[in-house]
C-alpha cells in the first residue's frame, strides 16, 4: 500500500490570547494518505514562503528572523545543527537528493546565491546577481540548472556543474563565461518574481513557470531561453503548483482562491505550448477555472502542492489551515488540518510502498557544516585555474555495492538508452533503416533471394487461403448447428403450447359436463318433492272423508 507524506512549516507570529498553538512547533511531517494525521513534528523553527527543503533524512529550514537554517535531522526526530550565515537566507532549494548526497542551493538577502555540499562542507558563494533579495529557487529534475528569481523581476538561469567546478574560467578571456554567473536572464516580467518552479521532464524539451505580481504567469523554454506563453491573471499570483504530467499549473491568490490554467485548453494540432500561432498571443482563464473556497474560510493561499495520482490539490493558508481541492470536479473538498499558524509550505514527499522502491547510492547520517574556503575564492577572484584541496573530503555511507567498471551489467543497449534523457542518435537512425529494408528488400539481393522468398510468399499466401476456408468451412458448421438447436427450441414450444391448448379444451369439456350432470340431478330432486306433496294431500283427504263417514 502506496503511503504519501507532506511536511508543513509554519511562520511564528503575535500569539492571540485565545491562540491554542503547541509551543514552538513549526515544522510538521504530516501524513495526507491513505490516514492523514501528525506523524513527528520539530520545533523551535519559523519560515518564510520557499524556505524549506526535504531529502530522505534531512529537513532544511531558512528561519525568518534570523539569518541562520536549522537542520533536522529525520531518523532521529531531533535538530542536528543551527548553520549561520553572513546574512539572511529568503529562499531554499535542494539538488540531488535522490542521490543520497546533496547540495543546498540558497538566496540571500543580497541578491547571491549560496551552495552548500552537504556531504563535504565546501561552499560556493556568487556575485550578486539580482539588485535585491532572491525570491525563489528552483531545480530542475536532472540537477544541471537552478532558476532563481527576484524581487527586482528577473528570472536568472545557473549551470549546476559550472557553480561547483573547481576550474573557473578566467574573466579576462571574453570568449568564456565569467565564473559563477548566469547562463542566461529571462526579463519579461514587470514586477517581483513570487514564484518559480520546474516541468518534471528529464528531456531537452523540459519547461519552467514563474509567476510575478505584475499578475502574469510565463512559461518557458529555459534552455534556449524562449518564451512559450503568458497567462494574464486576475490578480497577483503568490504560489504555483505544476500538475506531475505538466498538463496544467495552479496559481494562489491572496483571497483563497485557487485559478487553473489548463495547458491544453486551447485546441491546436501541436502542442499548445509549442505552436506558434499560440505564443504570441498571451491567454486569460476563464472563469469556470477559478475555484473558491466557502466565504467563512477564506484566507491567503501561501502555498500550493499536488498529489502523487494528480486528483487533488493541497493549499496552505495563513489562517493556518490546509485544504484539500477535487481537481476533477474543480472545487473545494475538505480541511486536512488546522496549524493556527500561517502555514508558510508545503512539501510533498516521494510516496513509500513500492514493491521494488529506488534505493540512493549513498546515505548522509550527519551533514558536514560549511567551511569557508578561502583559497577557492581568492582563485575564482584572480581567474586562475584551481585544483582539488588536499582537506576535500566526502563523507557519506554507501548503501549497495558498486559495480565494478568493467563488469558486465547485464543490461541491453535499450535499457541504457532508456536511462537518458533521448534515444542515441544512432540507435534511431539504425532502427529506422531495419523498418525501411522491411518493406524495400535491398537492390544487392541475388535473384535467387527473390526467387526464395518469392516461393515462400507464395507458401505463405497457400496456408493463409487454407486456413481461412477452414475457418469458413467451420463457421458455416456452427452457424448450422445453431440454426437445428434453434429450429428444435422452436418445435419443443409449439407441441407444449398445442399440449396446453388440448389441456386447457379438456378441462373445459370436463367442466362443461359436470354442469350438465349437476343440472339434471336437481331437476329430479324437485320432481321427486312434488310427488310426496300430492301423497300427503292424498292421505289427508282420505283421512277427512273417513272422519265424516264415522260422524254420520
Amino acid at each position: 500500500m502506496l503511503i504519501e507524506s507532506f511536511v508543513a512549516s509554519t511562520r511564528i507570529v503575535e500569539k492571540k490570547a485565545n491562540a491554542t498553538t503547541t509551543k514552538d512547533i513549526g515544522i510538521h511531517l504530516h501524513e495526507y494518505q491513505p490516514n492523514p494525521s501528525l506523524k513527528s513534528y520539530f520545533k523551535k523553527s519559523s519560515t518564510q514562503p520557499n524556505c524549506i527543503a526535504a531529502n530522505a533524512t534531512h529537513i532544511f529550514a531558512a528561519q525568518a528572523d534570523k539569518s541562520a537554517v536549522h537542520v533536522y535531522n529525520k531518523d532521529r526526530n531531533n535538530q542536528e545543527a543551527i548553520v549561520p550565515f553572513q546574512e539572511q537566507i529568503t529562499c531554499l532549494a535542494l539538488a540531488g537528493q535522490y542521490e543520497g548526497a546533496g547540495t543546498l542551493v540558497m538566496g540571500t538577502q543580497g541578491g547571491r546565491l549560496i551552495l552548500w555540499e552537504l556531504a563535504t562542507g565546501r561552499l560556493i558563494n556568487t556575485p550578486q546577481a539580482h539588485l535585491q533579495p532572491v525570491t525563489c529557487l528552483a531545480v530542475d529534475p536532472t540537477f544541471n540548472f537552478i532558476i532563481s528569481g527576484s524581487s527586482d523581476s528577473n528570472l536568472h538561469v545557473w549551470c549546476i556543474p559550472a557553480l561547483l567546478s573547481f576550474s573557473q574560467s578566467s574573466p579576462n578571456d571574453p570568449s568564456q563565461p565569467l565564473p559563477l554567473t548566469p547562463s542566461r536572464t529571462l526579463a519579461d516580467h514587470r514586477a517581483a518574481i513570487a514564484s518559480v518552479i520546474f516541468g518534471h521532464s528529464a528531456s531537452k524539451a523540459n519547461l519552467a513557470l514563474s509567476a510575478a505580481k505584475d499578475q502574469t504567469c510565463i512559461i518557458w523554454d529555459y534552455r534556449n531561453g524562449v518564451l512559450l506563453h503568458t497567462y494574464l491573471l486576475g490578480a497577483s499570483p503568490l504560489c504555483l503548483a505544476l500538475d506531475p504530467a505538466d498538463r496544467a499549473a495552479y496559481a494562489g491568490y491572496e483571497d483563497g482562491s485557487i485559478q487553473v490554467l489548463d495547458f491544453y485548453k486551447q485546441p491546436s494540432l501541436l502542442h499548445p505550448l509549442y505552436d506558434p500561432n499560440q505564443q504570441s498571443t498571451p491567454t486569460q482563464p476563464p472563469a469556470s477555472d477559478h475555484w473558491h473556497l466557502p466565504q467563512a474560510s477564506s484566507s491567503p493561499v501561501l502555498c500550493l502542492q499536488v498529489s502523487y495520482d494528480s486528483t487533488t490539490l493541497l493549499s496552505g493558508h495563513e489562517n493556518g489551515k490546509v485544504h484539500q481541492w477535487n481537481i476533477a470536479q474543480g472545487k473545494f473538498n475538505v480541511q486536512i488540518t488546522d496549524f493556527s499558524l500561517p502555514v508558510t509550505n508545503l512539501l510533498m514527499l516521494p510516496p513509500t510502498g513500492f514493491p521494488n522502491p529506488r534505493t540512493p547510492i549513498l546515505k548522509i547520517h550527519h551533514v558536514v557544516k560549511p567551511r569557508y574556503e578561502s583559497s577557492l575564492d581568492s582563485s575564482h577572484e584572480n581567474g586562475s585555474s584551481s585544483i582539488i584541496p588536499s582537506n576535500y573530503s566526502f563523507t557519506a555511507q554507501l548503501t549497495s555495492t558498486l559495480p565494478l567498471p568493467d563488469a558486465p551489467t547485464g543490461a541491453s543497449d535499450l535499457d541504457d538508452a532508456l536511462t537518458n534523457p533521448s534515444f542515441p542518435t544512432s540507435m534511431l537512425e539504425n532502427g529506422i533503416n531495419e523498418l525501411a529494408a522491411l518493406g524495400n528488400p535491398s537492390p544487392r539481393a541475388s535473384h535467387s533471394e527473390h526467387n526464395t522468398l518469392k516461393v515462400a510468399n507464395e507458401g505463405l499466401k497457400t496456408q493463409l487461403d487454407t486456413a481461412l476456408c477452414r475457418q469458413r468451412e467451420a463457421i458455416t458448421k456452427v452457424l448450422k448447428l445453431e440454426e437445428e438447436r434453434f429450429r428444435r427450441q422452436e418445435d419443443d414450444a409449439v407441441k407444449k403450447a398445442r399440449k396446453k391448448r388440448r389441456r386447457i379444451r379438456m378441462m373445459e369439456a370436463e367442466e362443461r359436463a359436470r354442469k350438465v350432470v349437476m343440472g339434471a340431478t336437481v331437476e329430479d330432486r324437485e320432481e321427486g318433492e312434488g310427488d310426496t306433496g300430492t301423497v300427503v294431500n292424498g292421505e289427508d283427504g282420505l283421512s277427512s272423508d273417513t272422519d265424516e263417514m264415522s260422524s254420520g
